[in-house]
């Protein structure tokens, strides 16, 4: 029986088995969240949003993004999924995998 992922907390780290490092919740939902980690060599951040019930992550469905360097720019990517007016991608969404969590 596989595990049950519940909600995220703002300020939790969450480590995906596919990746290195942890990405931070800046934002989140019942069944969203927005997340990210620093990216040094561009000074910048990359970030991943993970839908609950499909158990699915990735980037937002818009070309050229609007950022989540902030917590109040993930808030309103949180908030343009929440409302259907934007997605995961289709195209680079990956399968959940959740290595650890850890709540601060």
């Amino acid at each position: 029986m596989s595990e049950v992922i519940t909600a995220f907390v703002v300020g939790e780290k969450v480590k995906f088995s596919s990746e290195n490092g942890r990405y931070t919740v800046r934002a989140a939902g019942q069944r969203f969240a927005v997340m990210n980690k620093p990216f040094n060599p561009k000074r910048t951040v990359i970030y991943t949003i993970v839908d609950l019930v499909e158990e699915i992550r990735g980037p937002e469905n818009l070309i050229f993004g609007m950022g989540a360097e902030t917590v109040e720019q993930c808030e309103e990517m949180l908030k343009r999924v929440e409302s259907g007016q934007t997605e995961i991608s289709h195209r680079t969404r990956l399968n959940l995998s959740i290595e650890s969590r850890e709540v601060r």
